[in-house]
């Protein structure tokens, strides 16, 4: 599974990164972005931090 950060909807609010680090981080424009691939063990966290950003500007595909 691989989780994607759209950045014209990303409004920075971090909630993605604070649910689960091991997947989103912070990019120089101060956004969000995913490290690509979710790993396996990550991937219940990974969902939760989509589904915690206020403006859904995360999508995880299989």
């Amino acid at each position: 599974m691989k989780a994607v950060v759209d950045q014209d909807t990303c409004i920075g609010c971090g909630a993605c990164i604070a649910e689960c680090p091991e997947v989103y981080h912070w990019n120089s424009e101060d956004k969000s972005e995913s490290n690509g691939e979710i790993p396996a063990d990550c991937a219940d966290k990974a969902a939760a931090g989509r589904d915690v950003c206020p403006v859904d500007a995360i999508d995880i595909k299989a």
